[in-house]
């Protein structure tokens, strides 16, 4: 006897309340015992619950809009019907295994209340409204908790994925920092789409962002990618439908919305070209086209954006008041495409409204108002999940919810918005692309690698964690020796060929350091450059951190002390750039950076 029958619904799970009407192919709140009674008479008994026909309609969450107005007219109807097939069927058990008891002669008699199953706490209901949007909302920069409950399935099936792969993986669940690259594609799919995009193209990297989390999960960077930054894009290895891998060779100096989509590139070709780009490994993507922009502010009611001024854009068919305004659809589309109606009319000012966008956007999934709506929530899953490709890693309900779980305590004002620094292309006379500006974009990549916020974020760490770090910085402290009198032995563990030789003759030729030697590649790949000394050599380790820029992390003091001539190890990294480059990361994004912090209002001119 189920919870229904003792007149406890409100305790229940909202799923059981749910069940498959054969007259309609459709589902609908069962109902209770009173109204059964007075629909028709009782269905014979019978040893299994009914089973829904293959192909039928998945269930609405109890709440939804839609869900709610079919349920009420069966009901209606079902009231009216004298047919046996008007009648409700018996409630699906989700154990049934578990709830069967033994068999034989210890099995529980037929209407005799056996269930083993305890009632439900009566904030039930209260949180699993809030458990709904882990999968759905990660895409959007905001992962709250576990993906949609009974509709695992049904959700699963929305998503579409792309094997990348060794190039995906990694990332969460591994206790580092994770790293995702959110494409959005000009592909011409989806009804009324026909206008935008190239016609007959595979589509590009149209809108391209870096979403780096924190390894404490206290705070985000979301970097934005020109379309037009003149790139290099490496080989690709990339899969077949038959299996097999096709290397598609890379192209130097083009733009790089070309990395997605241009002589069969896949994500994966975007995610290699980033990673060389910018130095940092790429765990995952997650890829949506047009649709994505025009469901997903619907399923939400609207995102509210602000603009300086009116905008009446012809092209793009954008015509909004200045002030405040709550787009959603096509209006919302067209706001995030369109490239005549603010700043200097370039890809870098449209980058700028694309970054206030995505700001509001987290801001409205983020509230109560979304959060504890599960009309709301069950709309906002269904769309994003249809709207999303992802990669093999992260293809799943179950694995974008542990993502979900991962960032869901990000707080907004920790969510900073940066384009990728550069500059006018100096080898065109007509300005339509840019290059990369060294002097501000290394210091950017620095700080990404080195796990550097770029928000004030209020450290919560251990006091073991804090006495380590600054045991750590400690050893940066005290007398320097000589160069001269600095003996190291260079290996490398890292991406750049030839990097011991290169930095030996750097450190002989260039700084004094005439005591090195070439211990040839390490044993095996490093991360992070390493400078291993003993307590007796800690003056001529603080002198070599200084002439490489090795951040006190690098430095691994042992607990014996050195022979006179042994040398100090010096184990270069993946994050060894090049002699002379420092290691260590820049501590403040630099002052003339433009940034957008997620939890600001800006009016868009």
């Amino acid at each position: 006897m189920d919870a229904q029958s003792r007149g406890r619904a409100g305790d229940i799970d909202p799923a059981d309340q749910w069940v498959f009407d054969p007259d309609t192919g459709d589902y609908r709140l069962r109902l209770p015992s009173s109204e059964a009674r007075t629909a028709s008479a009782p269905a014979p008994p019978s040893d299994s619950p009914p089973s829904a026909p293959s192909g039928s309609p998945a269930p609405r969450v109890p709440g939804s809009r839609a869900g709610g107005a079919r349920s009420g007219a069966s009901r209606t109807a079902n009231r009216g019907s004298a047919s046996p097939r008007g009648e409700v069927p018996r409630q699906r058990r989700r154990r049934a295994a578990a709830d069967a008891g033994p068999a034989g002669d210890d099995a529980p008699a037929a209407g005799k209340q056996g269930s083993r199953r305890k009632p439900r706490p009566k904030n039930s209901r209260k949180k699993k409204a809030l458990m709904w949007t882990g999968g759905a909302t990660a895409f959007l920069l905001v992962g709250t908790s576990a993906a949609a409950y009974f509709a695992y399935q049904h959700f699963n099936g929305n998503i579409s994925t792309v094997d990348v792969g060794d190039t995906g993986g990694g990332g969460f669940g591994e206790g580092g920092p994770i790293n995702i690259l959110l494409i959005g594609t000009d592909k011409r799919t989806g009804k009324g789409n026909e206008g935008y995009g190239d016609k007959g193209s595979g589509g590009h990297a149209d809108t391209t962002f870096l979403f780096h989390v924190s390894e404490d999960r206290s705070n985000a960077t979301v970097l934005s990618i020109p379309r037009d930054l003149i790139t290099d894009i490496p080989d690709c290895p990339t899969k077949q439908p038959d299996g097999s891998t096709r290397i598609i060779p890379g192209t130097p100096g083009t733009r790089f919305n070309n990395s997605l989509g241009q002589e069969g590139r896949d994500p994966g070709c975007a995610m290699r070209t980033v990673k060389e780009l910018t130095g940092l490994d790429v765990h995952h993507f997650m890829m949506a086209d047009f649709n994505a922009v025009k469901t997903l502010t619907t399923a939400i009611d609207g995102v509210d954006v602000c603009l300086e001024k009116p905008v009446k854009d012809p092209k793009s068919k954008l015509d909004l008041p200045a002030g405040e305004s709550t787009i959603m659809g096509e209006d919302a589309l067209a706001f995030v495409r369109t490239r005549s109606s603010f700043g200097n009319k370039s890809d870098l000012d449209r980058i700028k409204v694309q970054q206030q966008f995505l700001s509001s956007m987290i801001r409205k999934l983020k509230s109560n108002d979304t959060l504890t709506d599960p009309g709301k929530l069950w709309d906002l899953a269904e769309a994003a999940t249809k709207a999303l490709t992802v990669d093999t890693g992260i293809g799943t309900i179950k694995k974008l919810t542990q993502l979900g779980q991962e960032i869901s305590g990000i707080d907004t004002k920790n969510i900073s918005f940066v384009t990728l620094p550069v500059e006018d292309n100096p080898a065109e006379r007509v300005k339509a692309t840019v290059v990369l500006n060294e002097a501000k974009a290394r210091p950017l990549f620095a700080m990404l690698q080195n796990d550097v916020s770029l928000t004030e974020v209020e450290k919560k760490e251990k006091a073991a964690k804090d006495k380590a770090k600054k045991e750590q910085e400690a050893l940066l402290k005290g007398d320097r020796a000589e160069a001269s009198d600095v003996r190291v032995e260079v290996l490398n563990g890292g991406e750049v060929a030839g990097a011991a030789q290169t930095t030996l003759t750097w450190l002989q030729n260039s700084q004094g350091v005439l005591k090195s030697s070439n211990g040839g590649n390490a044993p095996e790949k490093i991360a992070r450059t390493t400078l291993e000394f003993a307590p007796n050599q800690a003056d001529q380790a603080r002198k070599l951190a200084d002439i490489m820029g090795l951040p006190a992390s690098a430095l691994k003091q042992g607990t014996e002390d050195a022979e006179p001539l042994e040398p100090m190890t010096l184990t270069l990294g993946s994050d060894f750039k090049g002699a002379g480059i420092p290691i260590a990361a820049p501590t403040k994004v630099p002052e003339d950076l433009p940034k957008v912090e997620a939890d600001k209002k800006i009016c868009a001119g």
